[in-house]
């Protein structure tokens, strides 16, 4: 039997998530389901409870994350290298794109129940990238991480008090839009230097790299229509010379996933990348600024199991082969 442990951030979604965790909480008790809680205090003490929790003994656990795709990121570090761990959401943030690309409802009631009744079952078995900056930092992320235009507009977005404001509007997916116009016209673009398992690409006036292990990104963008969480594979989007009104377009594109067809949009699949640049840009993991280029990335394949209603490739692939015997 699994031991649950939740991971709560009382100041996601502006302290809203503080309400869902007593929703959740509720039925718990209800329930008579023994749990345990934590509560974090500042930026990066969810990472410093996973990784002590992770590290008490090799008993199995179910660390279940309560707050947004940064909550769960911090979790991710936290508990990187441990066995015996399976990892849950619940999202009380203003993104959740994780939720929305492992397809957890977005109800905190249904999402606990998803919880409770998968948690006995064997969970998803996913790919992680892994990070490896200049300074010999290392950073793993679950989504995406980006460099360049996307990676300003993250930063932004968590440093302002703007997002509170949407929060309590409950716009908080537009605070992406609203930092993108107001950076479009005066971000300068770059020249970035791509190596895809070993082939070099370059790229001059380039507003952003992205690299994603599942579809979505800024509160419900579909940055990698195509991207599988567990197929082996790295996701990499290249936005480049596109004019500023244009890439407007491109970004509400993005929405549903059609910026693929622009033709100054690049699309490649890789497992090692290295991103260079001539001058430092700010590079985001699951929206949360890391640090500046230069930097490699790699996949850590099957490195991570979570509860997920996606059906992954492996599950396709399976259900394909069963009717294909039917023929």
């Amino acid at each position: 039997m699994k031991q649950v442990y939740f991971i709560i951030n009382p100041k996601a979604r502006n302290g809203y998530c503080l309400n869902i965790w007593m929703k959740v909480e509720e039925v718990l008790v209800r329930e008579g389901i023994y749990y345990l809680t934590f509560f974090t205090e500042f930026s990066g003490h969810a990472k410093k409870l996973a990784q002590q929790i992770a590290e008490q003994n090799e008993q199995e656990k179910l660390i279940v994350a309560v707050g947004g795709d940064g909550t769960i990121h911090e979790v991710l570090n936290g508990i990187a290298g441990y066995q015996n761990i399976t990892l849950g959401f619940i999202p009380g943030g203003s993104g959740n794109d994780f939720s929305r690309g492992f397809q957890i409802p977005s109800d905190p009631k249904k999402a606990l129940e998803f919880i409770l009744r998968f948690q006995k079952r064997a969970g998803m078995q996913i790919d992680i990238g892994k990070i490896l900056l200049n300074n010999h930092e290392e950073h793993l992320f679950l989504n995406n991480m980006g460099a360049g235009f996307d990676a300003i507009i993250s930063y932004e977005v968590n440093q302002s008090r703007i997002k509170a404001m949407f929060n309590k509007l409950s716009l908080g997916r537009l605070i992406y839009v609203f930092f993108l116009l107001k950076n479009v016209f005066t971000y300068k673009t770059a020249t970035f230097d791509l190596s895809i398992d070993g082939k070099t690409h370059i790229f001059e006036q380039t507003w952003f790299v992205t690299v994603s292990n599942q579809p979505f990104y800024g509160g419900g963008m579909k940055i990698a229509p195509e991207a599988k969480p567990d197929d082996g594979l790295l996701d990499i989007t290249v936005v480049h010379q596109l004019s500023r009104l244009k890439l407007i377009l491109v970004f509400i594109s993005v929405f549903w996933g059609k910026h693929v067809f622009f033709t100054e949009v690049k699309t490649y699949r890789g497992k090692n990348i290295t991103i260079q640049s001539p001058a430092k840009q700010y590079v985001h993991a699951d929206g949360e600024h890391i640090g500046f280029t230069p930097l490699s990335i790699h996949l850590q394949a099957k490195a991570l199991e979570v509860l997920s209603r996606s059906r992954g490739k492996v599950e396709v692939e399976l259900e394909e082969r069963d009717s294909n015997e039917f023929c």
